[in-house]
């Protein structure tokens, strides 16, 4: 894959050629570029870093840790590490920012710089774009000898992540402790595997897991999609579990099974957590716009805004912040409750649905029906960098000129019945098409035609 920068960070397969891919050249030069970029800013001079489990993260972690040791920049490393628990790692030990090495859902060749800022968020596109023209341009000045960064390791920074979960206030510890629920794990061979089941330990939940081991030869795709995903479902399927949980290499999405192998689903768990948090601390909803309807239904059923973002957590905490949102997320499973802190983050995320199963005794089989259904396609058309991208939107809107359309972010139309979202992927050379109505032949139908149009 072509090494992509976007506001989502540098992502390119190991190994290749310099420029193409995420070689050691391009590690070094695009972490000088964040490292200069933050001492500009007048942030401390430290950073904290963390990975996932992928065979390549020891080598982009010293190859991180060593271009920000020579700008002078002190080094905080987590190690094996989610991306929430970096994110509150940063604010903890009041860094001027971190970098989690984490190419999230895609494949073990995969790795990425994923870039903070000194609240633990991602850095804004303008941020990205100064860091990017620093890097590019080459104008950087590295530490003399006696003036090097320091390194140390954080073991404390997940103990420190599973203690705020419970402290949270809308977490009803004791009520989860006595629901003695059983739930399985599928750890996909990364980080979800030593962070989950403390959570679960410390929430007395029985936690069995699937592919626990650590070592980053991820057992499937590793994007928590029901394809996917055909082990835990007939894992719960065969067992007493109330709930299978699938979350990704970094531990930023949740998805969930339900009792009998029910697939619940990513676009779900924001709806769930949604309709739990607004019970007791109303306030708008945000999502991006490739999120299910269903989240704007559970908004304005307690009387609440509710608002689309572009898609990226950088958008929609913005608009979270804006709104001063109760709770938000994006559909591909990721929770952001502002009271935690605002990044997607499955630990808050799996302890609000414990809440809510144990406060309202209905399984989650039960609360998914009691919600308004939908069925999603998530399609994609692979291009090349000359592809023509506005001239299609511009095909797309001709042919439907009487509907509804949104262009903050690519360009996303809304039928009576559904919506199509078409837009250009951060992360990957391809152009993803979402679709979403009441049955999936219709949302198929709805992606099939536009996806012509392109």
């Amino acid at each position: 894959m072509p090494l992509k920068k976007s506001i989502s960070g540098f992502r390119g397969t190991i190994g290749g050629k310099a420029g193409d891919n995420l070689t050691p050249e391009d590690i070094v030069t695009n972490v000088a570029g964040y490292g200069a970029w933050l001492l500009k800013t007048g942030a401390p001079a430290r950073v904290v870093i963390g990975r996932d489990g992928r065979p390549s993260g020891p080598v982009v972690t010293a190859l991180t840790a060593a271009t920000l040791q020579c700008l002078g920049i002190d080094v905080i490393d987590c190690d094996f590490a989610t991306t929430p628990t970096v994110e509150m790692a940063v604010v903890q030990h009041q860094a001027g920012g971190g970098i989690i090495l984490s190419a999230s859902h895609n494949p073990k060749e995969y790795n990425a710089l994923k870039l903070l800022n000194s609240k633990g968020e991602f850095i804004s596109a303008a941020a990205g774009a100064d860091l990017m023209a620093m890097a590019a341009g080459g104008d950087i000045t590295y530490a003399q000898v006696d003036d090097l960064g320091a390194l140390s390791t954080d073991t404390t920074a997940l103990d420190h992540h599973i203690r705020a979960v419970l402290d949270h206030p809308l977490v009803e510890v004791a009520a989860i402790q006595q629901a003695g629920f059983r739930v399985v794990l599928d750890a996909v061979n990364s980080v979800g595997a030593i962070s989950i089941p403390p959570l679960c330990a410390a929430l007395g939940v029985d936690c069995a897991v699937i592919n626990g081991e650590l070592n980053g030869q991820f057992a499937h795709n590793p994007e928590p999609l029901p394809q996917h995903l055909t082990e835990l479902i007939d894992t719960v399927a065969a067992g007493d579990y109330h709930l299978g949980i699938a979350v990704d290499p970094d531990v930023d999405r949740l998805a969930l099974i339900g009792p009998g192998g029910h697939w619940i689903g990513e676009e779900y768990t924001l709806v769930t957590v949604a309709d739990y948090v607004l019970g007791r601390a109303p306030g708008p909803v945000v999502s991006n716009l490739s999120s299910s309807r269903a989240a704007a239904d559970i908004a304005a059923k307690y009387g609440q805004e509710y608002h689309a973002a572009a898609v990226g957590e950088v958008n929609v905490v913005a608009t979270m912040k804006a709104v001063n949102a109760a709770i938000g997320g994006e559909g591909n499973g990721g929770i952001i409750d502002p009271r935690l802190h605002y990044g997607r983050d499955s630990l808050i995320g799996l302890a609000l649905v414990l809440s809510h199963l144990a406060t309202t005794g209905k399984t989650i089989n039960e609360l998914r029906a009691g919600y308004p259904h939908y069925e999603m396609i998530k399609d994609k058309k692979e291009v090349d960098k000359t592809y023509d991208l506005e001239g299609a939107f511009q095909r797309v809107r001709a042919r439907f000129p009487d509907v509804r359309t949104s262009t903050i972010d690519g360009l996303k139309l809304d039928f009576p019945d559904g919506w199509v979202h078409l837009r250009a992927s951060n992360t990957e050379p391809i152009i993803r098409v979402y679709a979403e109505a009441a049955t999936a032949a219709r949302a198929q139908e709805l992606a099939t035609g536009i996806k012509e149009l392109l």
